[in-house]
């Protein structure tokens, strides 16, 4: 088993292309051949009808969980689709072993409807620290890349988020009502004021590289599933933007954070959002969610 982060930081500088190869090479053989083209056999519903998994999901992963071990021996993966078959796999993300975190199609709803807007989400963290990330999106042929200290890149271009333009109103990507608590339908609420213009997110991973090239100004979810945050929360963070969740705290990938969080280009627009988030009273009698 891999012991020191000096070691991963010397697999990062001699194979990060050969994990580009490989999310590319899952892409090509088991998404694009599915995207607009999926039959009904090959699509199903996990939690209700808007948690969907296809034969693309479950074979990608399947796909990177057997290559990015080989590349970095020692490594462990948590896949969103392995761990709905064993929830105990998630507890890898808490380990002493190199993770790799993956979410193979991220944005599923839209890639079952023919939407190009999905993407493949790997991040590789140790010990709760996000040390790299790849977002591939496959109908587009894109790829965003970060790791820690050293910046994130969209097809070799280097992201600089940037801020807000004064006297514009704040776009915040908003998690979709269905997936949220009524203490957190609340605390969102607090961002439809003066100066904000919320609108429901699309792929997590693709608003997080909106935030990151400055297109979009803050996100705010109301969940803490690793495979949906990893990638993109260190992408933000290298092109630099922040996170934090209503209490201030940064988003912790290990969980147990207080939710809404966000993350945003910089870090006046974060603690902004953080504020609007933390300032929605709960209704009498019930306590804000966490």
């Amino acid at each position: 088993m891999i012991e020191h982060t000096e070691t991963i930081d010397e697999f990062l500088a001699h194979r990060f292309d050969d994990v580009e190869a490989a999310v590319r090479e899952a892409a090509a053989a088991e998404i694009l051949p599915r995207f607009r083209r999926l039959a009904a056999h090959e699509i199903d519903q996990k939690s209700g009808p808007h948690d969907l998994v296809t034969d693309a999901d479950r074979l990608a992963e399947q796909r990177l969980t057997r290559a990015l071990p080989a590349l970095l021996p020692g490594s462990v993966v948590v896949g969103e689709e392995a761990v709905a078959a064993d929830p105990t796999l998630y507890e890898a993300i808490r380990g002493d072993a190199p993770v790799w975190i993956v979410d193979p199609v991220d944005g599923t709803r839209q890639f079952v409807h023919g939407d190009p807007g999905f993407c493949t989400l790997v991040a590789l963290a140790h010990r709760g620290v996000l040390l790299a990330s790849w977002t591939y999106l496959p109908a587009h042929d894109r790829l965003a890349t970060a790791v820690r200290g050293q910046g994130a890149f969209l097809d070799g271009e280097k992201l600089h988020a940037g801020a807000p333009d004064p006297g514009r109103s704040l776009s915040v990507a908003t998690s979709h009502p269905d997936y949220t608590t009524d203490a957190q339908k609340r605390a969102l609420l607090g961002l439809w004021t003066e100066g904000v213009a919320p609108r429901p997110c699309g792929s997590a991973g693709l608003e997080y590289l909106n935030v990151a090239t400055g297109e979009l100004d803050a996100t705010a979810f109301s969940w803490e599933l690793a495979w949906d945050h990893a990638a993109g929360l260190l992408l933000v963070e290298e092109a630099g933007g922040t996170h934090l969740t209503a209490t201030g705290d940064p988003f912790r990938v290990t969980g147990g954070n207080t939710l809404p969080f966000t993350a945003a280009r910089d870090e006046a627009t974060a603690r902004r959002v953080a504020g609007l988030l933390a300032g929605a009273e709960p209704a009498e009698g019930e306590e804000r969610a966490a």
